[in-house]
């Protein structure tokens, strides 16, 4: 397990529990007491968690650590996949139209797709666009701008501008957290601002997201909860994350 990958689990447990005890994020995690003290005083560093005697307790609602696509794609793989084979129903008709925002969930949606799909697909993510170039029977169009190295995707204002043209039927979007709330957001305001364009874009709004995403709220927001047709989450999702969405209008789907 790389580092970044057992901070992420290590973010995910205190969260999940309120608090955690070293010993038991080691046994957990496989790694000694001090390779997860040493975790510890970097996320307090970045403070999404706060050390107390013995262990952590949450940091604070507000996230802005953000993980490579390397490092998300071994995490929640199970989930991600199950989450993929649900969306994939969710696809428009033969001939229709939709937007793939950069992810793992969505790549994972993408890699379903048999290879005479017959959709026009918009991306600005650069690995998307490359799993679709064998799809001959489909219509590509990628979205340019500047790439940022961190999610493979395309961002700033030409992104924007060249989304704010379209009108597709379906925008499949992936998050960094999503809470009733605060809706969909994600640490980088550049990255924000596209996923934004997407929205406006479609017809309709699916939110790949695993359970892991519900209830966390990052620093800057995509768009209301209430902009959002569905989502799609897997069935470790918390029963009240999911209440309070479906209270705002929401369709959730647990795969």
């Amino acid at each position: 397990m790389y580092a970044e990958e057992r901070q992420r689990s290590i973010v995910d447990l205190v969260l999940a529990d309120g608090r955690a005890a070293v010993g038991d994020l080691a046994t957990q995690l496989d790694v000694t007491p001090e390779t997860i003290r040493r975790d510890l005083d970097r996320l307090e560093a970045d403070g999404l968690v706060r050390r107390v005697h013995g262990g952590a307790l949450p940091g604070g609602p507000v996230t802005a650590l953000e993980f490579t696509m390397d490092e998300r794609e071994l995490t929640q793989s199970a989930e991600k996949e199950r989450i993929a084979a649900v969306a994939e129903q969710l696809l428009p008709a033969s001939g229709g139209s939709v937007i793939v925002d950069a992810g793992t969930t969505t790549g994972r949606l993408v890699g379903r797709l048999p290879l005479d799909t017959d959709l026009t697909i918009v991306t600005t993510s650069v690995t998307i666009a490359a799993r679709l170039t064998r799809h001959h029977d489909l219509t590509l169009h990628v979205i340019g701008g500047r790439v940022r190295p961190t999610t493979q995707t395309a961002v700033g204002p030409t992104t924007v501008t060249d989304l704010a043209r379209l009108r597709v039927d379906v925008a499949f979007l992936g998050t960094n957290g999503l809470t009733a709330h605060f809706g969909a957001s994600t640490p980088d305001a550049d990255e924000s601002a596209a996923k934004r364009a997407m929205v406006d874009a479609a017809h309709r709004v699916v939110v790949l997201a695993d359970a892991t995403k519900l209830g966390r709220e990052h620093l800057h927001r995509v768009v209301d909860a209430d902009r959002i047709d569905t989502v799609v989450t897997d069935d470790a999702a918390d029963p009240d994350h999911v209440a309070a969405l479906e209270r705002v209008g929401v369709r959730v789907v647990l795969a």
